[in-house]
This record gives structure tokens, sequence and C-alpha cells, in this order.
């Protein structure tokens, strides 16, 4: 059976393979650039945690958003 989020998986796999290490709103602004059909921060949110090639790696406290100061997972790729 095929995944439904293979494509959001694969380039989630391949953005933090160029950036390194990213936040999940970098990460959502990216996939919603990238695709038409984008995602939520929901759907997101569960792939980053579901999938064991990801790694949360500590929280950005400093993102501002709508004037609330908001605390975001940083993310990485699980090293081999």
């Amino acid at each position: 059976m095929m995944s439904r989020t293979r494509r959001l998986r694969t380039e989630i796999s391949d953005y933090l393979d160029d950036v390194g290490q990213a936040n999940t709103t970098a990460i959502l602004d990216h996939i919603n650039r990238r695709f038409r059909w984008g995602a939520t921060m929901n759907q997101l949110g569960n792939v980053l945690a579901r999938d064991s090639r990801f790694t949360k790696v500590g929280f950005d406290e400093g993102t501002d958003v709508g004037g609330f100061r908001m605390r975001v997972c940083v993310w990485s790729k699980v090293s081999a």
C-alpha cells in the first residue's frame, strides 16, 4: 500500500538535506511554496513526529506570529 504522504515526506527529507535543520514553520512554508496542494500544520506535525527519518533537535522560541510569541520545534534528519 502506498503512503498518502509519500511526496510530502520525500520533499521534507530533500529540504532537510539541503538546509540541515529547520523549524516547523520554515518547513511548512517550503512545502506550501513547492506544491500547489500544500499541507496543513497538523499534517506536517504528524509526518515529522511519526517518520523515523526526522528527529526533533530543539525548540525555536523567537518566532513571532501575529504579535504572539510562538514556540516551534526544530527538526533535522537522523544521521545514519
